[in-house]
């Protein structure tokens, strides 16, 4: 169905109703806090305020990743964050995260705590902090920091762009998703030669590039967002479905993926995590 009432701008926009759609009752036009709730803190060094979307599994396969090479500094508290209740509003979020998006993290390793917000920056202090997962040498370097911030502007397009208009607002709009649905598949392609000439994005290391990369275009090619995969023929995208089921293998990605996830199968969630026995009796234990 398209819409085909022709909407004529005003000169100057007023926020005077909802936008409707799922998440249309958090979507405002101002920042700051709407109450006061400080942040629970737990007793590992890295608290982790989160929920498990793709920017939120970033976070925890990191974290599982590193506790995974005997990094002990990387222990963590995740601590979930429910969007839809509004929490990423809370004097206590936003004083972590001013722009009240998830996931923020607070590392608390040294004697002033340091707030550290937006995902892709999560992930190269945590590669810096611990050395690893992140080359030290040119041109290596500069290439998983090139897919990885290519992560940063892109998933906007296929999150807010093809994902709003396809699967959550109220009106079918056709221009909209033909718009995001070509630049979708369009990125889908820049993924697939990159991984037709290379085993990982930055090379032949797994690195952040793959960690921050892989919730997003991983999921959409298995049909876990958006219930698009048909839509948009992600079968053809062969080199992407091999990365994204190698990676999917690693015992650390089992992990974290299912952290601060509260849907699916019980076995795929684990609504927060504190030690590592948490994962006991869910899936990759």
């Amino acid at each position: 169905m398209s819409d085909t009432t022709e909407y004529t701008p005003p000169k100057v926009w007023t926020w005077n109703k909802g936008s409707g759609g799922q998440f249309a009752s958090i979507n405002r036009p101002i920042a700051g806090p709407t109450h006061d709730k400080d942040l629970p803190v737990g007793k590992h060094p890295m608290q982790l305020y989160s929920l498990g979307t793709p920017n939120g599994v970033k976070v925890t396969v990191m974290l599982e990743e590193l506790l995974a090479l005997g990094h002990a500094g990387a222990e963590y508290d995740a601590w979930i964050i429910p969007i839809s209740e509004g929490a990423q509003f809370s004097s206590g979020f936003v004083a972590v995260n001013p722009n009240s998006k998830i996931p923020a993290l607070l590392d608390r390793s040294g004697p002033t705590p340091v707030r550290v917000f937006e995902s892709g920056s999560i992930l190269l202090h945590l590669a810096e902090k611990f050395g690893a997962f992140l080359p030290t040498s040119q041109p290596a370097r500069a290439e998983t920091l090139s897919w990885l911030f290519w992560q940063m502007g892109s998933a906007p397009y296929l999150g807010g762009g093809f994902g709003h208009f396809y699967a959550y607002a109220p009106t079918k709009i056709e221009y909209a998703i033909d718009r995001f649905a070509m630049e979708t598949k369009r990125q889908l392609d820049v993924l697939d030669r990159r991984l037709g000439e290379s085993r990982y994005l930055g090379g032949d290391q797994y690195s952040i590039a793959d960690i921050a990369v892989w919730p997003w275009y991983g999921a959409l090619v298995k049909g876990l967002v958006y219930n698009a995969a048909e839509f948009l023929s992600v079968d053809e995208y062969k080199n992407v479905q091999r990365w994204t089921d190698e990676i999917a293998e690693r015992p650390a990605v089992k992990r974290g993926r299912i952290v601060n996830r509260t849907w699916g199968e019980p076995e795929n969630q684990l609504r927060e995590r504190h030690d590592a026995s948490d994962f006991d009796g869910k899936a990759g234990s």
